[in-house]
């Protein structure tokens, strides 16, 4: 079985998300996943979504190839890397991914596994002053939703607040990772 491994964090060995996808990769890689392919989406960016480029399909077919997907997702400016958004503008395709129908939409991607990891540096949670200004984990659990399938989150928040905040934050991430393998 297959994951599609991607990163979108600018910050290279000092980004939490790539971490905690490493170790989410690393967890499944002990299960029944054996093949791995990984894309860097800072290192080797996609272009942004051009007519021409919605042509190639080569990012959907890997995407629709893949039996597990894990994401490396950090929080810019309360949404998603540019760069993440520029892979998802290749994976939401109609008729490939959701189609409409007389219902509404429907999601053709189902399954397969996705799992998220989301690195904070403030606090985004329900009730918390910050709540209404969180953009990426919305956003993804949308964006999944539509195609019909449902995310897992492994979520490191409050990172910028001070190094023991980031420290236990980590560690609870990556202990959580443990778990999703399971």
């Amino acid at each position: 079985m297959t994951i599609l491994h991607l990163d979108a964090s600018i910050t290279g060995e000092n980004s939490a998300s790539r971490a905690i996808s490493r170790s989410i990769v690393d967890q499944l890689k002990s299960g029944t996943y054996s093949e791995v392919i990984y894309r860097d989406l800072t290192a080797n960016p996609l272009p942004h979504l051009t007519l021409d480029a919605f042509a190639d399909t080569s990012v959907l077919d890997e995407f629709l190839d893949a039996d597990a997907i894990v994401i490396g997702a950090p929080m810019y400016n309360f949404t998603l890397p540019t760069q993440l958004k520029s892979w998802i503008d290749r994976v939401l395709v109609a008729g490939k991914t959701f189609r409409y129908g007389e219902n509404g939409p429907e999601g053709l991607a189902g399954g397969r596994r996705v799992i998220i990891a989301l690195a904070r540096g403030g606090i985004y949670n329900a009730g918390s002053p910050a709540a209404s200004l969180e953009h990426l984990e919305t956003y993804l659990r949308g964006v999944f939703n539509f195609m019909g399938i449902e995310p897992e989150f492994v979520a490191a928040d409050g990172l910028n607040i001070g190094p023991e905040q980031r420290e236990q934050s980590l560690k609870q991430a990556l202990g959580e990772t443990v778990r999703l393998a399971a």
